[in-house]
């Protein structure tokens, strides 16, 4: 797409493309700033895994603290961008304009109370999310610097999704591929260079993640979008620019961006949540084990990325032709989008089961973090054809404004199914029950969400017609 394509060139774009088309234009960009992203955070846990293993379970303790971060990020921006891509859809975008200055505007007030909150307790606050005695001291000097940049990471979370809501995912990749390639090379020069250690990865990604979310907000203020972002209209209304808020801001507006973007929050929280939890279960099991999940995790979020980059591309378009009423686009953009990612995943798994001592190897020489990783990831590489039905379902109501679906949804994976899972299984088979905990619960998690989605699907009104 364009940078300068004007509202009615990107409306005909939006509900005249094939939608398998249209996906992938969208969801290329999106895939690749997702893959930069995750590479950048497996850099952080290649270089700090080369110091140590209990420094390398430190990445993996405070990764549960990115993950609160990003959900405030990813509730804003999301909920906004929901929002947005419905009434760009409608013609509306002095409300588009609103809803973006308001999600920046509360957005990065959560981001401040996450430094002073996390500056405040931040000796307890390592020992919830898992910390061992060894591990804590690397986790504080590596969360010191995550912390200073919350505020910035929120906003680069924010206007990430807003862009890729309103179909401009070139812009998003920049601004993701630009901090990916710097926490990279960061993390060599401050790392294996001036020897900082893990208090360097902290650093390296502190400054990687605000840079990207500067570059980011630029197209806001350049006329590369057509929401803006406007403090002014955040007390103002846009509409009828003579007339205040009521009670200071739009509360109704502040509501729906919460509500939409819930989803978003509960799915992040409880991964943060669930990430504390799996911490603690490995922690008898010692540094090897919470390393080995940690590496996990990561290598698994990498193949997930594919699949979820493409997904991230059906959101514009499920939630652009939505608010059009184009619903046919809907029902053959959501198809396409989870046979894609199916096949896209399910070869990541067939390679990431095959290969699974080798890939843990290449983080952690260490025979007891090999061993543990290995039987992890095997059964996490089974159970990745699933993650496409559980996210691509949440997408879609998201997209469509269907909050209170999507907030349960969201619930399954990461909470409703793990955190019990876990907590059974490690009193049932121990280490192992640990291990497979996130297989079950991803295939139970893909399972729900088939009906939700038959239904919604089915409920659709033909084309032209309120929903």
């Amino acid at each position: 797409m364009r940078t300068g394509d004007s509202p009615d060139e990107r409306y005909r774009m939006m509900t005249e493309t094939p939608t398998g088309q249209l996906v992938l234009r969208l969801g290329l960009p999106t895939t690749v700033s997702v893959l930069v992203t995750t590479i950048y955070n497996m850099a952080d846990t290649y270089f700090v895994s080369s110091l140590g293993t209990s420094q390398s379970g430190a990445v993996g303790v405070v990764f549960a603290l990115m993950a609160i971060i990003q959900a405030f990020g990813f509730m804003f921006g999301h909920g906004a961008g929901s929002n947005i891509g419905r009434l760009l859809g409608a013609h509306n975008t002095e409300r588009a304009t609103s809803f973006a200055s308001t999600s920046v505007f509360f957005g990065l007030i959560s981001g401040v109370l996450i430094t002073v909150l996390g500056f405040s307790f931040m000796d307890p606050m390592m020992n919830l999310l898992g910390s061992t005695e060894t591990i804590h001291p690397y986790a504080k000097d590596y969360a010191f610097y995550i912390l200073l940049a919350a505020p910035l990471m929120v906003l680069g979370c924010i206007t990430n999704n807003i862009l890729r809501y309103e179909g401009k995912a070139t812009f998003a990749m920049i601004g993701l591929v630009s901090g990916g390639v710097l926490n990279i090379f960061g993390d060599y020069y401050l790392i294996k260079v001036l020897d900082l250690g893990v208090a360097g990865a902290g650093m390296a990604t502190a400054i990687s993640q605000c840079v990207a979310a500067v570059i980011l907000v630029i197209p806001f203020f350049t006329g590369k979008t057509q929401s803006r972002i406007s403090f002014k209209s955040v007390f103002i209304n846009p509409e009828h620019p003579e007339r205040r808020h009521p009670g200071l801001f739009d509360w109704a507006m502040v509501g729906s961006i919460i509500a939409i973007g819930l989803p978003s929050l509960m799915r992040q929280g409880l991964n943060s949540i669930s990430t504390m939890i799996l911490n603690s279960s490995a922690k008898p099991y010692g540094d090897a084990a919470i390393s080995a999940m940690s590496i996990v995790a990561k290598v698994i979020g990498f193949m997930f990325c594919i699949g979820l980059g493409i997904g991230q591309g059906f959101q514009p378009v499920a939630g652009f032709n939505y608010g059009a009423r184009k619903y046919s686009r809907v029902k053959s953009a959501y198809r396409f989008t989870l046979v894609f990612s199916m096949i896209l995943l399910g070869i990541a798994g067939c390679f990431g089961f095959i290969f699974a001592e080798r890939i843990v190897t290449l983080f952690r020489d260490d025979p007891e973090v090999i061993a543990i990783g290995t039987a992890a990831l095997r059964f996490q590489s089974v159970s990745l054809l699933f993650l496409p039905i559980t996210v691509t379902g949440n997408m879609l109501f998201q997209s469509t404004g269907k909050s209170v679906r999507a907030t349960f949804l969201a619930a399954t994976r990461s909470g409703l199914f793990f955190i019990p899972t876990i907590l059974i299984l490690r009193k049932i088979s121990g280490l192992t029950g640990i291990e497979c905990s996130q297989a079950i619960a991803d295939l139970l998690g893909g399972l729900t969400t088939i009906p939700f989605v038959v239904s919604f699907l089915r409920s659709l009104p033909p084309d032209g017609e309120p929903s």
